[in-house]
């Protein structure tokens, strides 16, 4: 079977690259944008960086800034009400991946009007036309939402958040500029780039790699591994280093599919709105360790990237015991908690939480096959 690769139209990335917003909104041929971002980052004068350059090149735009952290399916039915009622031609989606996946599933809607419902898009559902086009600019460095054609809702009568594949989705253009994500605090610099490394690690050994997604998630662990701590720091080299690498991991698993730990993580989200990156780095390291029998040598190449001593010459049960102690180690490093009864989560839930988990879109491309059982003691193990 041929290996499919998705990726932006263009992308532009370093100090700066917001500029060509206009020259892209422009060149294309677009009339009226709407912005979609959330009240922070108006506030906190982020998204603003891009609307005063949308103000002095004369384009005409609208704000949606109703976004919240894992955004609902309301979110997304009242966004295509005021991408409609501005009758604009393109998004531009300014944020991390909450208001760029709420970008895209409203994107999706606008111009596939039969999936109003939102959750009939969960899963690799066909749609007919492409999303009503996105520029797409991440103000954090870890979700590759821009680069990527999936993206995740909440569906809050549930308590479930679930997945929606589409090549439609993908934005035309990305912005990747390190200047957006300077203002990013500790804690979330912390979280999204774990979000990051699991990307990558996950993208790397899942079912469905290859030979050209192993390049970039390799690239993607390496960058991330040398520059999360020194970001997390708040320095301007490490925020820049993460904003490429963790692109890098989304234009791979975007491609491939990820594992367990996103399976686990999503259930999370939903019934206690922990942020997405916190539960993924929070589980990350256990599920590395359920996960080593079943992953070849790519334990050693993780930890050659990761310039773990004696990656080479160790025994593969000790490389991979490594590697699993180098993530470890980086999670502690930066401050993200060792269980997630520090979280919330509540014993008498994890029986239906790992149900979710079983069920969702990204379980079944971890590398090892796994259970409730196996679910439930993995969470078990976490409290």
């Amino acid at each position: 079977m041929a290996n499919r690769m998705i990726l932006n139209e263009t992308s532009y990335h370093g100090k700066g690259a917001i500029e060509s917003v206009p020259l892209e909104f422009q060149k294309r041929g677009f009339k009226k944008a709407v912005v979609i971002t959330d009240k922070d980052l108006i506030e906190f004068k982020v998204a603003t960086k891009v609307t005063d350059l949308l103000d002095k090149a004369a384009i005409d735009y609208e704000i949606y800034d109703g976004i919240v952290p894992n955004p609902t399916v309301e979110n997304v039915q009242t966004g295509v009400d005021f991408v409609k009622k501005a009758q604009a031609d393109v998004i531009i989606a300014i944020g991390g991946g909450s208001p760029i996946d709420t970008a895209k599933a409203i994107g999706i809607i606008v111009e596939n009007p039969e999936f109003s419902d939102v959750v009939s898009l969960e899963g690799e559902v066909g749609t007919k036309n492409p999303s009503l086009p996105i520029l797409a600019i991440p103000t954090t460095s870890g979700t590759a939402a821009e680069v990527t054609i999936n993206y995740v809702i909440t569906d809050k009568s549930k308590n479930r958040k679930f997945v929606c594949v589409d090549p439609h989705d993908i934005p035309v253009v990305a912005f990747i500029d390190s200047e957006m994500m300077m203002g990013m605090p500790k804690g979330l610099c912390a979280a999204t780039g774990m979000d990051a490394m699991t990307h990558a690690i996950e993208g790397f050994i899942t079912k469905g790699a290859w030979e050209m997604s192993d390049m970039l998630h390799l690239k993607a662990i390496e960058i991330i591994g040398r520059s999360l701590r020194s970001s997390v720091a708040g320095e301007e080299k490490g925020r820049e280093e993460m904003a490429l690498g963790q692109y890098i991991a989304g234009m791979g698993f975007s491609n491939v599919g990820l594992g367990l730990v996103h399976g686990m993580a999503h259930p999370l989200s939903a019934w206690y709105n922990i942020p997405h990156g916190v539960a993924c780095a929070a589980l990350l390291p256990t599920v590395m360790k359920y996960n080593k029998d079943f992953t070849g040598e790519k334990y050693r190449d993780i930890a050659k990237v990761l310039n773990v001593e004696g990656a080479e010459t160790l025994t593969i049960e000790e490389v991979r015991d490594a590697a699993c102690a180098a993530i470890d180690q980086m999670s502690k490093d930066v401050g993200i908690p060792a269980t997630i009864s520090e979280l919330g989560v509540k014993a008498e839930d994890i029986t239906k939480i790992a149900a979710d988990a079983l069920k969702d879109v990204c379980t079944p491309g971890n590398p090892r096959d796994t259970s409730l059982e196996d679910i439930i003691e993995i969470y078990s193990g976490l409290m």
